[in-house]
């Protein structure tokens, strides 16, 4: 066999066969730089990532970078000088960082940090933060049912249709005392937007969620600044640009007090370790319109804002405050003390604020709860009630039985005082996702429940049902009461096809509601009418009657 140099083969291949490529010195450097920062400028624009030395995502960015300027450099100039391997060294150690500073943020090391990062009071009185609720507090529509009320009333709109579609958004504010859910319209797509982008979004889409009446809200003047947006107008990349080291995260769309449309962008900060603990520290607030925008403090922001705190980021608060309350390896051995949140949340409306609501309950996954969390998503300032019961599926179930034959489906419940007793509502919706009637649940004890077509005919049963079982309304007894009176307002509407009327008295602060099925008498009322009405008596001023007379007519005796 013939014995091979493979030393001096290699050799006189690279000397003769493969020459060597000619360096472009300095040249290779700057043209290496160059493409770099382009390759850099483009993905930024692209991911828009914040610049900042407490970002984790930026840290092994600029380490990648370093690495594809050292190869390119390399190439070029078929040199390896000392301050490229420096700029290795360095990379190298911004992912040693990030990788040990992640592993080190975590619950294994900070597990009392992250239990006490939501700070609860946990001898909050669930009776006097929550008065009895009132029917024009009551959000009757969930996120699903508003989507198919505002797609309905954007179809009727042949202007808009051809050219727009409504967002999935549907954030739930207070807007004007009122629970309401809002979102934008966007761009049908690329051409679309080329063609109205001058003029921007000219509309966005309001559900009352008591009333169920949704609006189309067209501006003066169209939102130049939206999620939809392309280019330099998209909100993430404008927010990117003129705060470029911030980080964001989940933007919600609401109006404020006057109906102008603005985006709030959460922004955020790591409180434990180098990398963990993500907590809101601020927020910019953005005119969806003109685009002026200011950056609030967590502690400054506008009192009309309702969702600074995102959702999932109070969730998982909520979880690690029930998960870590006796340390890390209680996690996985003996589990004492842990609880929960249950499967599902919802929002409730308390002195116009938007609180987070979930139930919780212990970490054997039984049929019940232990109590109940409210989070503030502007201030953070959370509760827990201490109230056992139904878990909220159990209600929802029972509620389902009582109108099986019509096969309606619950929506997740919200927790209210319904005449001194802590009560699940929630509303039934037919295979459409309409709603169609109403459902009152105790929560000590999910077999008393009360429905209706109307929630005060469901309040009314629920009543009935709860004075049946031997429990006290508003710390007293079931009872009617009478009032007499000239009506001095009078309204109607329709809700799901039924008509129901509100009505007030003269020198009575009630606001008196009715459905048609109680007096033929009613569409025939006006003001002037003195009529004999008996009410349910609970602690609010808008009260569904039991029964009303016509005394006497506007103008007689």
């Amino acid at each position: 066999m013939r014995h091979v140099d493979f030393d001096q083969f290699f050799t006189r291949r690279t000397t003769s066969a493969w020459p060597k490529r000619p360096s472009l010195g300095k040249k290779g450097v700057i043209l290496a730089l160059v493409i770099t920062l382009v390759a850099y400028l483009v993905t930024q624009y692209v991911l828009m990532i914040p610049m900042t030395w407490k970002n984790p995502t930026f840290l092994t960015q600029l380490a990648v970078f370093m690495v594809l300027f050292v190869i390119l450099s390399a190439g070029l100039t078929a040199t390896l000088p000392k301050y490229q391997k420096i700029l290795l060294g360095v990379a190298a150690l911004l992912v040693v960082y990030v990788v040990v500073g992640s592993l080190f943020s975590t619950a294994l090391f900070h597990a009392s940090s992250y239990q006490q990062q939501l700070v609860i009071d946990e001898n909050a009185d669930f009776y006097a933060d929550n008065a009895s609720i009132t029917f024009d507090q009551i959000p009757v529509v969930d996120r699903e049912s508003a989507m198919r009320l505002g797609d309905r009333q954007m179809g009727e709109i042949m202007d808009y249709v051809s050219q727009f579609d409504v967002a999935d958004d549907y954030n739930q504010i207070n807007y004007q005392g009122r629970p309401t859910r809002v979102t934008p319209l966007e761009y049908s797509g690329l051409i679309k937007w080329f063609n109205n982008f001058q003029d921007g979004l000219p509309a966005y889409i309001k559900v009352d969620m008591v009333s169920q009446e949704a609006e189309v809200v067209r501006l003066e003047e169209g939102m130049k600044y939206s999620e939809s947006d392309k280019f330099f107008r998209n909100i993430h990349r404008y927010l990117f640009i003129h705060y470029p080291t911030l980080m964001f995260d989940t933007l919600s769309f609401e109006i404020d007090e006057q109906g102008i449309p603005h985006f709030v962008a959460p922004v955020y900060e790591y409180k434990i370790g180098l990398f963990g603990g993500k907590d809101i520290v601020g927020a910019v607030l953005v005119n969806a319109i003109n685009g002026d925008h200011q950056y609030y403090d967590i502690s400054e922001v506008p009192s009309w804002l309702d969702r600074v705190y995102p959702s999932e980021m109070v969730m998982t608060q909520l979880e690690n405050w029930g998960k870590y309350t006796n340390g890390f390896w209680n996690t996985y051995f003996g589990q004492k003390g842990m609880l929960r949140p249950t499967d599902g949340y919802n929002y409730i409306t308390i002195d116009d604020d938007i609180y987070f609501y979930t139930g919780l309950t212990s970490v054997m996954a039984d049929q019940s709860n232990v109590g109940f969390a409210l989070i503030n998503l502007r201030t953070k300032e959370a509760k827990f009630y201490n109230i056992p019961g139904a878990e909220e599926n159990s209600a929802m179930e029972s509620a389902q039985g009582q109108v099986q034959h019509l096969g309606y489906t619950a929506t997740f419940p919200i927790l209210i005082n319904s005449g001194g007793v802590p009560t699940y509502f929630m509303a039934l919706k037919d295979s459409a996702a309409l709603v169609k009637m109403y459902a009152f649940v105790s929560v000590e004890n999910y077999n008393i429940v009360g429905t209706g077509e109307s929630v005060a005919e469901a309040q009314e049963a629920y009543y009935s049902a709860l004075a049946a079982n031997g429990q006290s309304i508003s710390d007293g007894e079931l009872q009617l009461e009478e009032v007499r009176g000239a009506i001095t307002d009078i309204a109607s509407v329709v809700i799901d096809g039924n008509s129901q009327y509100y009505f007030r008295l003269e020198g009575s602060p009630l606001i008196l509601m009715a459905s048609i099925d109680q007096s033929n008498e009613l569409p025939l009322l006006r003001a002037g009418d003195v009529v004999s009405v008996t009410y349910t008596a609970t602690d609010g001023n808008a009260v569904a009657i039991h029964s009303i007379e016509l005394v006497s007519e506007e103008g007689t005796q």
